[in-house]
């Protein structure tokens, strides 16, 4: 794509400019175990029996950790759809080659992609259903800005990151990820970034977590993007911040592709429309975050974020099963 004029220069991850801070990181003897020893401790996960069932990258959770994962996820769809305003979608998880490449994961990502013996392809992101939901189609002007998330698995291969985050949940072959995806007119592309990149900051504000947000340099950028913001939480255990969502305006590459336009009021021609996706976030890393910032060394036990405390039952601490 082509990068935006207000994109800094650069050519890898230090040339990316750091917009604002959230939150008070823990660091130095307030920083905890790290997210493995305290599910292990806990007895609430399991990477030996997840690597005998389907080697490595993978994890078994249980109890309390199992639950909580899935209070993160539902707390995301919760607020973005009743506070953000995004429509909740439960996508297929099994796509096609035209939709994998009319979002650009083909076919230049597709070494990092698992395909089906029948030629279909598992999700990398729900980004990629939610925005060919529009391909092929002329919308008209007043049914846009559209608005969509999905809570889903993702299924990536990480071909690329051999040697990396090889131990615990931060990047696996399989995690799960809410999903917000708009299209909307071009003029509106910019302020429809920042407000998505907003609903992502909003959820790691409910949740307490210390947070930066960044905007990504032109060689740090992926390959669909006109401009891009980075959220990253603290990790505690690794005293440095870790990416949680990345939200891309990616302007008319992805509309192009799937040959979805939009007609004026009044107008005789179409345009194309502009897409954007954001990670609203990432449940397994978010899960990783709350762990270790919540962590109680007294007993190796987790607090409850006071927003997850409805969706665990009233829970507030989770604890060693006797």
């Amino acid at each position: 794509n082509m990068v935006a004029d207000d994109v800094p220069e650069g050519v890898d991850e230090h040339g990316n400019v750091e917009i604002r801070t959230h939150g008070t990181p823990k660091t130095g003897n307030n920083a905890a175990l790290d997210h493995v020893a305290i599910g292990e401790n806990l007895g609430m996960m399991d990477f030996e029996v997840a690597a005998k069932v389907a080697g490595t990258r993978f994890v078994v959770q249980k109890a309390g950790i199992a639950r909580l994962q899935r209070a993160l996820a539902q707390f995301m769809l919760d607020t973005h759809t009743t506070e953000h305003g995004y429509t909740e979608i439960d996508p297929p998880l099994l796509v096609n080659s035209d939709v994998m490449y009319g979002t650009t994961q083909l076919p230049k990502f597709r070494d990092d992609q698992f395909e089906t013996t029948d030629g279909r392809w598992l999700i990398p992101t729900a980004e990629v259903v939610l925005t060919n939901l529009v391909r092929e189609q002329i919308l008209d002007e007043n049914e846009m800005p559209i608005r969509l998330v999905a809570m889903t698995p993702c299924f990536r291969k990480e071909a690329g990151s051999a040697g990396r985050d090889t131990r615990g949940i931060i990047r696996q072959h399989q995690f799960y990820k809410v999903e917000m995806v708009s299209i909307v007119p071009p003029e509106k592309s910019e302020a429809e970034h920042l407000r998505m990149t907003a609903c992502a900051e909003n959820i790691l504000k409910k949740l307490d977590l210390p947070f930066r947000t960044i905007v990504l340099c032109s060689g740090d950028m992926g390959f669909a993007a006109r401009k891009t913001y980075d959220i990253e939480v603290w990790v505690p255990s690794q005293e440095k911040f870790r990416e949680i969502s990345s939200c891309s305006n990616c302007g008319d590459i992805q509309s192009r592709r799937m040959k979805t336009r939009f007609k004026r009021a009044g107008a005789k021609d179409t345009e194309f429309v502009h897409t954007l996706n954001g990670s609203g976030v990432a449940v397994g890393r978010a899960l990783v975050a709350g762990m270790e910032n919540y962590y109680d060394p007294t007993d190796g036990g987790i607090f409850v974020p006071d927003v997850l405390k409805p969706y665990m039952g009233g829970l507030t601490k989770i604890v060693k099963e006797v």
